[in-house]
């Protein structure tokens, strides 16, 4: 879009200002043009001053989602290369997995203002509230068999636990396999989907939904955001979800690389479940015992009361006192 290219020229040059006569020679477009589009881009928020004989320049930016606020600067090799960008979709996850179906690159990137119809595992709803929190899904299209799919949903927990800490310094946790907990109450959710066949995986699906700037009040029992345990000051959208996207770059390329004993390694180093004895609940089966370790390929180790280990694939922790 224009818009977007004029935003990036402003944004390279905004130490100064930048003619209209500058601009238009640059894009190819008239100066009326260019002006037309600059109250666009006001009307969406952008403060953008315009003086006489200067010209134009860039005084702040909307804390918007949008892909070319996502990718200025963002320096990654396979995540987010591609970004579609919707003010609201039903579900990212669903709309991810309608292009990968149909073709689309790995690494790109479905996020949202806000979902309709956000989900969780297991089926639950994920609140959504509009333009407070990051939700987006990113397609991959790894070289593994299906059974493997679950060091991806690890090291995903761990790319949003590390955002969190290196932007905020807050405790944030991973309770197995998945979620992401600061003060023990929930602050990010990841639901990872696939297309496979027997020996084969087509593509996989990571959805994350992270609550950011969400009020108590627009959360489920049980759940925080980066506001609430951040004294209430907001954190730039943008500024997270650009955060993840390079730790998930970085994993990722780790995993595909063969080091999944690193990302393992790093992974139990956020958890907080580890030590403790734990319930692991899985449809109608409810197990317990102590959470001693995570394996190579995800799984949950726990010690039995009967003093053997038993190794469990799936399911949601609880962690006993």
């Amino acid at each position: 879009m224009l818009e977007d290219k004029i935003l990036n020229y402003l944004k390279k040059h905004e130490e100064g200002y930048v003619s209209g006569e500058e601009l238009s020679c640059e894009l190819g477009v008239s100066r009326t043009a260019v002006w037309k589009h600059i109250e666009n881009l006001r009307e969406e928020g952008y403060d953008i001053e315009a003086f006489p004989h200067l010209g134009y320049k860039v005084i702040s930016i909307p804390d918007r989602l949008t892909e070319v606020e996502l990718k200025w600067q963002l320096k990654t090799d396979i995540i987010a290369r591609k970004i579609y960008s919707y003010k609201e979709t039903a579900s990212t996850n669903d709309t991810a997995y309608n292009l990968a179906i149909h073709g689309e690159k790995e690494g790109s990137v479905v996020i949202a203002e806000s979902q309709t119809a956000g989900r969780g595992r297991m089926g639950r709803k994920w609140a959504s509230p509009k333009s407070k929190g990051a939700y987006f899904s990113i397609i991959l299209r790894p070289d593994i068999l299906p059974k493997d799919v679950s060091s991806i949903t690890l090291f995903s927990a761990l790319s949003v636990a590390k955002t969190i800490r290196e932007m905020t310094c807050l405790p944030a946790f991973i309770k197995w396999p998945n979620d992401v907990l600061v003060n023990n109450q929930k602050i990010c959710g990841i639901l990872t989907e696939m297309n496979a066949e027997t020996d084969k995986i087509n593509f996989v699906i990571i959805g994350i939904g992270i609550n950011i700037n969400t009020r108590k009040d627009l959360l489920p029992k049980g759940a925080t955001s980066i506001l609430e345990e951040h004294g209430g000051a907001e954190i730039s959208r943008v500024d997270v979800a650009r955060n993840i996207f390079k730790n998930l770059d970085k994993y990722y390329k780790l995993f595909k690389g063969g080091f999944i004993g690193e990302i393992i390694k790093e992974y139990k180093e956020f958890s907080n479940f580890l030590g403790t004895r734990v319930q692991v609940a899985h449809h109608d089966t409810k197990i317990e015992g102590y959470a001693i370790d995570v394996d190579k390929d995800g799984a949950l180790i726990l010690r039995m009361d009967s003093g053997l280990n038993k190794r469990v694939l799936a399911g949601d922790v609880l962690m006993l006192r």
